[in-house]
């Protein structure tokens, strides 16, 4: 769910993945947003396919500064056409790891949605207020299941029932708590509507929280159910998991996961939140594996998942301003909507165009990204220690990195 730490947490990969960025790409910050591969006109006239093998040197040297103040481990998973490339740091980091993988839940909720569409059982064009009677306030417009898988709702953000002040020595506490998806809603919806539905783009949980109960009230199952008998099981996914409410566990074998807290007596210690609620739900509570990620992700955009016209909306980004956050604020299309109905887009400094999703929760900084045409992909997930976000530059490093080497090709048509 979107909170103040997320907020932050985004505005420092905007900030420090940008100036990286233009070190690695050799141009002036300021640059950036008209980076484009040259003798093109427009960086979407353009798609990159990288050829040959991963650069398994730079990509090593991604994590030989690893663990470091802030980071206790790492791992990178990188796949394509010409190979793969696989990487660990820090003590107990097993390669085949499991970890709490936060928002990258929002793709799995969305793409179940849209197979109920593809179904026929649901409308993306269908309202909330139809499906969902009563969930949101009577003063508020109709907005779209559509709006809710593309983040243009302009429902409210989450209060402060689930993040408190938004500080390690607050979750530290309150590791453990859980509400219920309508409650996480009806404190969301006490506050006012924060643009009109279809106008611009906010990234906000809120909207998954409401896809979540939209999936158990169209199929009337549960979402974990939902997860497993459409995605996890056909697939073979067999780390990939939506706990149960109570299950604060993360089974298998996974790295130990810790914040640093501050104590009234001014001391930082480090505290083990390798356990906690799993009840950001559908919205970022799932559990899974570099190797199911990897997994799930092509076949998400080999069209294993969902018919050609759901699976379109995969790829189709709403022309409307980015509201209000900086998840967008990336690259060429930076002040633009960077989300679809299910994957976030991003432009890199090479001109690679990839598509996947990160996620976090305290302890867990993870991400999947693929380029369209499956030739390079990338899995990793971090163990940071705060919550300020102090981790992105090491994130912006490790995706330009995979994303590094490749010709540029024209677009078909």
């Amino acid at each position: 769910m979107k909170t103040p730490v997320r907020e932050r947490r985004w505005s420092t990969l905007a900030v420090s993945g940008a100036l990286l960025a233009a070190g690695i790409a050799g141009i002036a910050t300021p640059a950036l947003a008209d980076a484009r591969p040259a003798g093109d006109a427009s960086s979407a006239a353009v798609a990159v396919r990288l050829a040959g093998q991963p650069d398994r040197a730079a990509l090593a040297g991604t994590l030989a500064d690893l663990p470091s103040e802030g980071i206790t481990g790492a791992l990178v998973r990188v796949g394509g056409r010409g190979g793969q490339w696989s990487g660990t740091a820090g003590a107990g980091v097993p390669a085949d790891a499991r970890f709490r993988i936060g928002s990258i839940s929002k793709v799995f909720t969305a793409t179940v949605v849209l197979q109920l569409a593809a179904e026929r059982r649901l409308d993306l064009d269908g309202t909330v207020q139809q499906y969902l009677p009563g969930l949101l306030p009577a003063s508020y417009p109709p907005v779209t299941v559509g709006q809710l898988l593309d983040h243009t709702s302009g429902l409210p953000g989450g209060g402060g029932l689930t993040s408190g002040d938004g500080t390690e020595s607050w979750f530290a506490a309150h590791k453990a708590d859980s509400w219920t998806p309508a409650q996480v809603v009806a404190d969301a919806v006490a506050q006012p509507m924060g643009f009109a539905p279809g106008t611009a783009q906010q990234y906000n949980g809120i909207n998954t929280f409401v896809a979540g109960l939209l999936v158990e009230k169209v199929t009337g199952r549960s979402f974990a159910r939902e997860v497993q008998t459409r995605i996890a099981r056909p697939l073979g996914l067999h780390d990939t998991v939506v706990p149960d409410r109570d299950d604060l566990a993360l089974p298998g074998p996974h790295a130990p996961a810790s914040v640093d807290v501050t104590g009234p007596d001014g001391v930082r210690r480090r505290v083990d939140v390798t356990e906690q609620s799993p009840w950001p739900w559908a919205e970022g509570g799932m559990i899974s594996s570099a190797a199911d990620l990897d997994r799930f992700m092509t076949a998400l955009l080999r069209g294993r998942l969902l018919p050609p016209a759901q699976q379109a909306e995969l790829f189709d980004v709403p022309d409307v301003p980015n509201h209000r956050n900086k998840n967008c604020e990336i690259g060429p299309t930076a002040g633009h909507a960077c989300f679809s109905k299910g994957l976030m887009s991003a432009t890199l400094p090479n001109g690679a165009q990839v598509w996947g999703k990160t996620g976090s929760r305290p302890g867990y900084a993870s991400g999947v990204f693929a380029t369209r045409d499956l030739s390079r992909k990338v899995v990793y997930s971090l163990n940071p220690t705060g919550l300020s976000g102090a981790e992105f530059p090491k994130v912006w490093q490790i995706v330009t990195t995979s994303f590094d080497s490749g010709q540029e090709y024209p677009k078909a048509g």
